[in-house]
């Protein structure tokens, strides 16, 4: 006997997140459908036009554009970021550099510099 495997599906909401794209900003289609495992698998392999569109301009969803300004979301919000960025805005935010993205970034890089040396001292523990 031949065990059926039924297609693995996501929301539009789940896929566009591990695309890493705002989903507002995908085509209607997308947003209306239920994406398969495999569709998203061939998305990633194979960007069509839009996605590709989507990731070099934006808008960014949150943890793209924390990622990008190098800040976490918590430090998005504290600066006053709730709304999706295009590429053009979050350039524009790291040449003006405004004080909260400097401190932001600051404590960003602490909170790294702290996880690395706990990461060192499990190691040497081991």
């Amino acid at each position: 006997m031949k065990s059926h495997q039924t297609t693995q599906t996501m929301k539009p909401a789940t896929a566009a997140k591990k695309l890493g794209v705002y989903l507002p900003a995908t085509p209607a289609e997308f947003q209306e459908g239920v994406v398969s495992r495999a569709e998203l698998n061939e998305l990633q392999a194979n960007p069509p036009a839009w996605l590709r569109e989507l990731r070099h301009n934006g808008p960014h969803p949150r943890p793209v554009v924390a990622a990008k300004l190098g800040v976490s979301i918590a430090g998005l919000a504290r600066g006053g970021m709730t709304e999706p960025l295009t590429t053009e805005q979050i350039e524009t935010l790291k040449q003006e550099r405004p004080e909260w993205l400097q401190k932001e970034q600051a404590t960003q890089a602490e909170v790294r510099k702290e996880a690395a040396r706990l990461k060192e001292k499990k190691a040497g523990r081991s």
